[in-house]
């Protein structure tokens, strides 16, 4: 991490020197009047380093509560019948970079801000999806394990998105790919205890993750306060108009595409649902962490609040999603289908098939 730290001081250097005008402008950002509305850094040492620690303590229980949702047989039987989760992932790692990418490309936003965009569309799922896939009775099992294929397949796929997505703004060096990595291996280590908790205690999966939401909820106001305090003013630099309508159109296109792609490919509509919010649902906690811990203050500024703007379409439309749903069900119910069927004279028990 540090490395990836050095590695954006040199490329600040360089860039003073007029040898790469795209980063110039990155670091010009920072120093900026007319962007930034005058940040100057406001960062102690002191509150950066709590605002981090908190942030990777929130990420380490959001991982070990995902990991105790987890069942390692009913991963297996995804494994074997692949079709869902296949087409599941292609949908995350191929929708939401290109739209995050396309995004920033038609807002022109400048560099650093584009970086963060692309880094909130690289990421993979996040657990909040599962809630609402289970809130429009989605499949919780291709949910559950989209989720953890996603996050295990995001420490190859996403650097090697990045680097290509950051091509088009001629910034795949300005990426701390090293530190973006450590953020990865920081979650499938907790994730992997929380797989192992349901699998050998599941007794203390239920506990740990009511424990794990209530510090959640506690560090996540602890962190909103400490930004708020630090950042002050500057917090109009995550509002601007730009990055509002990058908030508000990614999730909404994911969930759209996801429900789309999904039906070409002929899954059944629990599926498309379940596909549908796992696209355009995010691992904010990674985004923001790897926001945080991977670059330096100067460089990102308050823009690591981004993904907790992001969050906040994300929720707000996925919730319309739901009562769409909700409300189209109370006039279209669905045909109830017998789990049983008389074969031969024996009454049988037949599975409703899935993905």
């Amino acid at each position: 991490m540090a490395d990836s730290m050095n590695q954006t001081t040199t490329h600040q250097a360089v860039g003073s020197d007029g040898t790469t005008s795209h980063y110039i402008n990155a670091t010009s950002w920072r120093n900026s009047t007319s962007v930034s509305g005058g940040f100057q850094s406001p960062f102690s040492p002191a509150m950066d380093m709590a605002i981090s620690v908190i942030t990777i303590i929130i990420l380490f229980i959001t991982m070990v509560s995902l990991g105790c949702t987890m069942e390692i047989a009913k991963i297996k039987a995804h494994i074997l019948r692949p079709k869902g989760v296949a087409i599941a992932v292609v949908a995350q790692f191929g929708i939401m970079p290109l739209t995050a990418f396309s995004l920033a490309k038609a807002l022109q936003l400048n560099p650093i801000e584009a970086v963060t965009v692309l880094i909130c569309g690289c990421c993979p799922g996040g657990n909040l999806s599962n809630i609402f896939a289970l809130a429009l009775q989605g499949d919780m099992n291709l949910s559950i394990v989209m989720t953890t294929c996603s996050t295990v397949l995001a420490l190859v796929m996403m650097p090697i998105l990045l680097y290509l997505y950051c091509k088009g703004f001629a910034l795949e060096n300005a990426v701390p790919y090293k530190g973006i990595v450590i953020a990865l291996l920081m979650t499938l280590v907790p994730c992997g205890v929380g797989i192992a908790i349901n699998h050998w205690i599941p007794r203390w999966s239920k506990t740990i993750i009511k424990i794990g939401l209530s510090i959640l909820l506690i560090a996540s106001i602890a962190i909103g306060v400490m930004s708020g305090i630090t950042i002050g003013t500057s917090v109009w630099v995550v509002l601007s108009p730009k990055l509002m309508v990058a908030a508000c159109l990614m999730p909404l296109i994911g969930y759209l595409l996801g429900f789309v792609m999904s039906g070409l490919c002929k899954l059944n509509g629990q599926c498309q649902r379940t596909i549908a919010v796992e696209t355009g649902c995010q691992n904010i906690q990674l985004c923001s962490t790897i926001l945080k811990v991977a670059f330096l203050p100067e460089v990102i500024g308050p823009l690591y609040l981004f993904p907790l703007l992001y969050i906040v379409f994300q929720g707000g439309e996925a919730l319309l999603l739901v009562l769409v749903y909700r409300c189209y069900r109370m006039f279209h119910p669905p045909a109830e289908k017998p789990s049983y069927w008389a074969v031969n004279g024996n009454v049988e028990a037949v599975k409703v098939p899935a993905c």
